[in-house]
């Protein structure tokens, strides 16, 4: 196909442009057209649905085809009067995105299906305008349509209501009531109620983590943590911090009178037939409060040994380590390397009919059915110590305890050990040695610790490369010396597209280093060994060190030397 005018288009199959571009085969074009026949579907929904083509490959061979700038919608910003001009229920079923005005007096606009020739001249009849073509894909399309129209829409009526009545807008917040699906949150509702559910809403379909929303002097901004990385998610004037602070705080049940102090709460919603449980929690800064979410999926989607990354061997060894009858088996870590998460993929292994499982955590993550789960409530008393007292009268053959914080909760985690069960818990250490100074420094003896510990795994959370821009190269020969590597070995380094937020990584992968203790460990624990000495011994004993299991998915084109070097300490 030589280079199509824009005229022709309306004559063009987007089957036979995917054939030319040699994005699929002829035969795979007459087995998606047999199947369009009984589906109605689109042709380019119909290959992407049977894996035969990807959103960005579909992107990627219109734009080279056709000669339109394949854009990112990801960072971008459109000027609010190219917004205006077409209605958002236009834009919606179109699947257009307007980005700006040109000094043409064009409009930009993004569309996935540039070929829908019926959807650019029905835009021209309603705005009278010309426009300026650039492709996204059907995902980038959808996500911004939710952020420009949705989200903005109703921080605009928010900000209107505002400044029309603070006393009525106040008032709408309150009686708005709790929101349990928010998605379902309608015209109807106050639009502070509106557009908090609408960011709930799209962290959810973003797959964010952690939700901050902060104030500063004349401005408040929404961000998202995706991958472990922040990014600005929409901004809106400070004056109406205040009333979404306010509305957080009534869905998650915390007191909206007390501002100087720190609270914490909890929220319940229902998302695309997902149960998301978000911890809230907000904090005094010189501007008013900021509040920070963290959201845990209660589907637990993210749980199970074969969704963490790990190679085989670190599974096999973590599989045999909690095979012991008894003992302790600790995961160690920073905040947020995935602790609970590895801990819940465990227990699932351990989870069988003749099996008694009780865990005791702070707050309880997910819910698995066939596992007794205490909630940690100090403000009742029944503390980490209080709840494991009561559990080991429970008859329980598994204990999980979601962290041992102090000395009482390490002397019966080792008592239960001892007598008969299985305790698997975490610590915040750096590393896996790191733990047994740990006990030490709580208070718990030396002995005790060698005799009741099983093994230790530290882990952290490492940036997957993004399949779709991932860019091959020779390992330097100053890095690979650091490792005792050989220079030129091909990895990959990040690059960026629309897949990935232009980050250059898209999802996460835990690595581990699994301290078994053995009786040469042991004997080191005994004499009061420094952490070192521990260290080496547990490495002559096979241990793999964080940085050597970050650099095997290096080798392996998973993640980045960058991404290695910034979260992991070279231990050796």
């Amino acid at each position: 196909m030589n280079n199509p005018s824009r005229e022709n288009w309306r004559y063009i199959k987007l089957g036979d442009l995917l054939v030319s571009a040699g994005a699929i085969s002829r035969e795979t074009l007459a087995a998606s057209l047999e199947e369009q026949k009984i589906s109605r579907m689109r042709i380019g929904e119909i290959l992407i649905n049977n894996e035969r083509l990807t959103e960005r490959q579909l992107a990627d061979a219109l734009s080279r085809q056709l000669k339109l700038p394949l854009v990112s919608l990801a960072e971008y910003k459109p000027a609010p009067e190219a917004v205006k001009i077409i209605p958002e229920a236009v834009a919606q079923r179109l699947e257009i995105v307007p980005l700006a005005i040109l000094e043409s007096g064009k409009i930009a606009i993004a569309m996935s299906d540039p070929l829908n020739v019926i959807a650019v001249d029905e835009l021209r009849m309603i705005t009278n305008a010309a426009f300026d073509i650039n492709i996204a894909t059907a995902s980038d399309v959808r996500r911004a349509l939710m952020n420009f129209y949705k989200v903005r829409e109703s921080l605009k009526s928010a900000i209107d209501e505002f400044e029309a009545s603070s006393e009525d807008f106040a008032t709408s917040i309150t009686s708005a009531g709790l929101t349990q699906d928010v998605a379902g949150v309608s015209a109807d509702d106050a639009p502070v109620v509106r557009l908090v559910s609408n960011i709930l809403e799209q962290a959810v379909k973003d797959r964010v983590s952690d939700v901050h929303i902060e104030v500063y002097e004349s401005v408040s901004k929404v961000r998202f943590r995706v991958d472990g990385a922040l990014f600005e998610y929409v901004e809106y004037p400070a004056s109406l911090h205040p009333a979404v602070i306010s509305r957080l705080k009534i869905i998650a049940g915390m007191d909206i009178s007390e501002r100087r102090k720190p609270q914490d709460g909890r929220i319940m919603v229902k998302v695309l037939d997902k149960r998301i449980d978000l911890r809230v929690n907000t904090l005094p800064t010189i501007y008013g409060e900021k509040a920070v979410m963290r959201f845990l999926d209660q589907s637990a989607s993210k749980v199970g040994i074969a969704n963490l990354g790990l190679f085989e061997d670190d599974v096999a060894a973590l599989a045999r380590n909690i095979a012991a009858p008894h003992g302790i088996f600790l995961i160690t870590g920073p905040t947020g390397s995935g602790k609970s998460t590895t801990l819940y993929s465990l227990l699932e292994i351990l989870n069988r009919p003749d099996v008694n499982i009780i865990t005791v955590e702070d707050p309880v993550e997910y819910m698995v059915p066939g596992i007794n789960q205490v909630q940690v409530n100090e403000k009742t008393g029944l503390t980490f110590a209080e709840a494991l007292r009561s559990i080991l009268r429970q008859d329980p053959d598994k204990i999980m305890v979601g962290e041992i914080r102090d000395y009482p909760t390490a002397e019966l985690a080792i008592r239960a050990a001892l007598t008969g069960h299985l305790v698997l818990s975490t610590l915040h250490t750096n590393d896996a040695p790191g733990s047994v100074v740990r006990l030490l420094d709580m208070g718990v003896a030396a002995y005790l610790i060698s005799t009741s510990l099983v093994a230790v795994a530290a882990q952290r959370l490492l940036r997957r490369l993004c399949p779709m821009c991932r860019a091959e190269y020779l390992l330097p020969g100053n890095i690979a010396a650091d490792y005792g590597l050989r220079p030129g070995i091909p990895v990959y380094a990040p690059v960026g597209c629309d897949n990935c937020r232009n980050t250059g990584y898209k999802g996460r992968i835990a690595i581990v280093e699994i301290m078994e203790v053995n009786d040469r460990v042991k004997d080191l624990i005994n004499s009061g060994a420094a952490a070192p000495a521990i260290r080496r011994a547990a490495m002559e004993n096979g241990m793999r060190v964080l940085t050597q299991s970050a650099m095997r998915n290096v080798l392996s084109g998973v993640t980045s030397v960058e991404e290695t070097l910034a979260l992991t300490v070279h231990n050796e």
